[in-house]
């Protein structure tokens, strides 16, 4: 939702605080919150002008008219505050919810907004007013009232105000708004599962909404999709359910399986809190998605349903899903399973079944149908057969042929002078091409196939623009083949590049969308934008708008999943995937148009319409927000000046008044062809306090705005309006025999559309091919919702405490390591971290560091120089020791072998250390060592060791690497990973000497000459 409304007290401090005027603002108020717990002495301790100031009382809880309804008390003590709440707090209000709107215009504030003001005052007016407007725009306040407002010679007085922000400017208003708190509507709770959800949505890119209606209800849905999850409420309520419907809801914009695990939960967890008598139903719905994997987000559901299996058959709730889209039948699969399994009884359907059909079922007013045999995976649909879905013997229109006339190409009409460019009337042909903002690959080789498998003759998208990265090519499929699509940085090469592009599909976040579009329009060659970021602030929107009127150009969206023409050219991820759009026949051409708000139900549309019709001609989604780009009107007029369409399908909803519109054209006669029209909304006339549904346009301010009041229009201007969203199958194919009877539509034969190869990350994620795995690994999978270290989830990983040396062990030994082990393990690491500058690692390390090489590429220079002379002896002495103790060689027969073979012993001896100055390190790990291991028998072998060679030499002492060496192997035999701890440990130091040396500002290294000894051969002459 994007206009929220806030706190009279949160309205008022912005408007002290930011606004700008040279009138004297006199009431900049003190307040002083009060609930039915407040402590009224610590209150006048906190606020001690109470005791002294005359006071107003009234209630902040977002309710219109409150001095109409006797609840405002003016000029009392705190005595008589008290008094006046006594009668009043936390007691139930009648309250009519019925709003007004204040437009203000800066440039006409004096000749029309004052011209009844005393001339005294008309200036300080003036100034308020204008200030009050710049406050509202740079506030970014979608509703801002002050009633009444007084002026006297002193100053203005703000006496009431109700206002509303815009909560998506969140990202450019943070610093002015500061943290700002949305109180719920007023009649109605605000829940924490409520604040959770919030919060869940504010950290996703998905959308996540709940709002609780009744606790106590029996019936709880769990609806993918802002329209979707409206018509299910709809659909709940017109079948009597409104009593017991307990919440409204929904999740959409490709949910991970963690966030819809955390949503679900949250429902289970508040639907088994109170019995019902009658059991009680979960209706987890859902239209028929776009680019949502369903399989994927069940199974955060199916995790949720696992965890609450026990209360839930606790209070005999039943589950009916629906749903459909990509991967959805491994998602019914899925929910089918666990249905058994659990012995909860959960009934599955997909698209074959009626999206709202699983409501009456629910609510027993239709038998529970059979379950249906569907197919286990989407590749059914990428072969030519005669099977398949069902479809009217009369399949393919007439209006076939009219996509290859060069009438269907033509972009722009032509203008006159002196007055803003034309709009097309057609759109989109099976010659446009479009460029894309953004990189989105899936969308685009989406678009790609859906080309192909029309029969285009090359792909609808010319180019990408992606700021972030360099102009490149980036590689797609048509076909069968590959191709490469350039990729450039910014728009204005695009253009110039493809002079034939007219369309600009973005996919630019909200923060940047803006900037992007309006750049795109200085553009003439683009024709139509599509801009498919949800959440742009309504005032940027709005200056999209105006100068898209300017331009003559066509906006899509904001917040749309964009439009299809079948046979011609396809928006991004509309229609879904291939399987959905061979089952749906889009790729040819049908009779049937249609508009629609959500994006969602226009693929459910797509659905419904291929099975009552002869298919689509062409359908668009204008988005969700307040303010779309284009209304249904700017499409309805251009189906009816299209004669390819012969039906029109409008799915309005509530709020706004663009329904109203059509019904104009109709009773005009500017729209002669059949309109069958439903709203969908009619829920919240139902509904005893306000409720924002998923889009944020979808909220009536007035009584026409409601979906009740404009189908009732609808119908009666001749629309074709069905009783409810159940019956607009039924509706639509009644008004297509007709036409066919009439003999207005001609179907023609079904021609099979040419097969498109499945990508192989999408074959692989149904389970139907294998391969053999490039790699293997056996310590680390990253590929679900938590990381997992050999096979233990990181967040047991931190909650175990096992800290760096337990997660060592689990990556390098696969094991879980007792508690003495770890500590070894981290203390071999602090000793092992460094020696100081002069050995050979850090002298390295320092070189290139002053040479002015970068981090990696100096510590990589120290580390190569560990080996079996320095540091890398851990692995070596390892062997060595190992092999002559278990070998049952005394120590003595071992230290005369290795002297007659003439090798080194591994882990003896030290350039600086000996029997006489001991290395500390090695005293520390050989006291920890002796305390908590359980036996250190290849340690007592190398220490008789160490006492027979420094019995020769005092230096030839056990040094560190190989008292670490032999430890180990009293610690974990065969680990072979020993120098590892050398390597890790040492790499701290070395990034530790090169941040020393660029601290130090250090110049390039050169080794003095008299360091060197120069020992060249004589001078030979020739």
């Amino acid at each position: 939702m994007s206009a929220k409304a806030i706190s009279e007290q949160t309205g008022k401090e912005l408007l002290y605080k930011h606004i700008c005027t040279t009138a004297a603002v006199q009431n900049r108020f003190r307040y002083a919150n009060v609930t039915a717990e407040t402590d009224w002495e610590r209150l006048v301790q906190d606020h001690p002008w109470l005791l002294t100031e005359r006071l107003v009382v009234k209630p902040d809880q977002l309710i219109k008219r409150r001095g109409k309804l006797g609840l405002v008390g003016v000029n009392l003590d705190l005595k008589g505050v008290k008094e006046w709440l006594k009668t009043r707090l936390m007691k139930e209000t009648m309250v009519r919810t019925d709003t007004q709107t204040t437009l203000l215009d800066a440039d006409t504030v004096k000749s029309q907004l004052l011209t009844h003001a005393p001339a005294d005052k008309k200036e300080m007016l003036t100034s308020f007013l204008v200030g009050l407007f710049n406050l509202y725009e740079d506030l970014y306040f979608t509703y801002l009232e002050i009633n009444p407002l007084v002026v006297t010679k002193d100053g203005v007085y703000v006496l009431d105000m109700a206002a509303k922000i815009d909560a998506t400017a969140d990202y450019l208003c943070k610093a002015k708004w500061g943290e700002v708190e949305f109180p719920p509507p007023f009649g109605r709770e605000a829940y924490p599962e409520e604040a959770y959800i919030a919060d869940l949505d504010a950290k996703s890119g998905a959308s996540l909404k709940l709002t609780l209606l009744n606790p106590r209800g029996r019936i709880w849905t769990m609806v993918a999709g802002g329209g979707a999850s409206v018509v299910y409420s709809d659909t709940i309520c017109d079948l009597g359910g409104v009593n017991e419907l307990a919440n409204y809801g929904e999740y959409s914009g490709a949910p991970s399986e963690q966030q819809t695990y955390d949503y679900a939960k949250t429902i289970l967890s508040l639907m088994t809190r109170e019995k019902h008598p009658d059991g009680k139903v979960l209706i987890i719905g859902g239209s028929i998605a776009n680019f949502t994997n369903v399989a994927a987000t069940f199974k955060g559901i199916v995790r949720a349903i696992k965890d609450y299996q026990n209360p839930l058959k606790e209070h005999e709730v039943t589950i009916f899903v629906r749903r459909g889209g990509p991967n959805y039948q491994e998602g019914l699969r899925v929910m089918g399973e666990i249905g058994k399994t659990t012995g909860i009884p959960i009934h599955v359907f997909g698209t074959e079944t009626h999206m709202t059909a699983i409501v009456g079922m629910a609510l027993g007013h239709r038998p529970i149908a059979t379950e249906p045999c569907v197919a286990a995976h989407t590749a059914n649909f990428l072969l030519n057969t005669s099977g398949g879905t069902i479809t009217p013997a009369s399949s393919r229109s007439a209006s076939f042929s009219e996509v290859k006339t060069v009438a269907e190409n033509s972009s722009a009409q032509k203008t006159c002078a002196g007055l803003p460019p034309a709009k097309s009337t057609t759109l989109f042909s099976n010659l446009t091409k479009a460029v894309v903002w953004g990189m989105q690959t899936r969308a685009v080789q989406g678009m790609l196939d859906f080309d192909y498998v029309c029969s285009r003759q090359e792909p609808s998208v010319a180019a990408m623009v992606y700021p972030f990265t360099g102009d490149h090519k980036q590689k797609f499929y048509w076909g069968h083949k590959e191709i490469l699509l350039p990729v450039y940085k910014n728009m204005a090469d695009a253009m110039k590049k493809h002079p034939e592009v007219d369309v600009l599909i973005s996919f630019a976040s909200l923060r940047s969308a803006y900037d992007s579009t309006i750049e795109t329009m200085q553009h003439p060659q683009i024709r139509t934008i599509v801009i498919i970021a949800e959440g742009i602030p309504e005032a940027l929107t709005r200056k999209i708008i105006r100068m898209a009127e300017e331009k003559g150009v066509t906006i899509i969206g904001p917040a749309t999943v964009g439009g299809i023409k079948p046979g011609c050219f396809k928006i991004g991820n509309t229609g879904g995937m291939l399987d959905n759009i061979l089952a749906s026949k889009l790729y040819r051409p049908g009779s049937v148009a249609y508009v629609s708000r959500s994006g969602g139900m226009s693929n459910e549309l797509n659905n419904i319409i291929s099975r009552t019709t002869d298919g689509v001609y062409e359908g668009v989604a204008i988005g969700g927000d307040r303010y779309p780009g284009s209304v249904f009107m700017d499409h309805v007029l251009r189906y009816q000046d299209t004669a390819g369409v012969k039906m029109i399908v409008v799915l309005g909803e509530i709020g706004g008044n663009e329904e109203y519109k059509i019904c104009k054209g109709i009773k005009e006669g500017r729209i002669t062809k059949p309109v069958v029209c439903w709203c969908i909304g009619t829920c919240a006339t139902l509904f005893s306090s306000e409720v924002q549904f998923g889009h944020a346009g979808a909220c009536a301010n007035q009584a026409s705005e409601t979906a009740v009041a404009k189908n009732k229009a609808l119908e009666e201007a001749g629309a074709f309006v069905p009783k409810s969203f159940d019956e607009l199958g039924d509706v639509i194919k009644s008004v297509y025999d007709n036409l066919v009877a009439k003999g207005v539509i001609v179907p023609s034969k079904e021609v099979p559309p040419p097969t498109v190869p499945m990508d192989y990350s999408w074959a692989r994620e149904l389970g139907l091919i294998r391969k053999p795995a490039s790699f293997m690994t056996s310590i680390c999978d990253e590929r679900g919702q938590e990381l997992i270290y050999a096979g233990m989830p990181i967040t047991e990983v931190f909650k175990s405490e096992i800290g760096l040396g337990g997660t060592l062990g689990l990556l390098w030994f696969q094991r879980r390591l007792p508690r003495y082990a770890c500590q070894f393990i981290e203390m071999c690491l602090m000793v092992t971290a460094d020696h100081g500058p002069a050995v050979s690692g850090a002298h390295n390390t320092i070189v290139c560091a002053r040479a002015g090489k970068d981090l990696i590429s100096s510590l990589t220079s120290g580390l190569l120089t560990i080996g079996d002379r320095f540091g890398g002896a851990l692995d070596a002495a390892a062997k060595q020791f190992s092999k002559a103790f278990d070998s049952g060689m005394l120590p003595m027969e071992f230290v005369n072998k290795m002297k007659k073979d003439g090798k080194l012993i591994m882990g003896i001896g030290h350039r600086v250390k000996s029997i006489n100055n001991p290395d500390m390190r090695v005293q520390i790990l050989k006291d920890f060592v002796k305390q908590h291991f359980p036996a250190t028998q290849l340690l007592d072998y190398a220490l008789e060791v160490e006492k027979i060679t420094t019995s020769k030499k005092p230096n030839l002492i056990l040094n560190v690497d190989g008292f670490i060496g032999v430890a180990f192997v009293d610690l974990l035999r065969n680990c072979g990973a020993l120098n590892g701890i050398f390597v890790l440990g040492r790499s701290m130091g070395f990034i530790g000497h090169y941040l020393d040396q660029k601290r130090l500002k250090q110049g390039l290294y050169r080794h003095p000459w008299d360091d060197i000894s120069y020992v060249l051969p004589e001078h030979m002459t020739m």
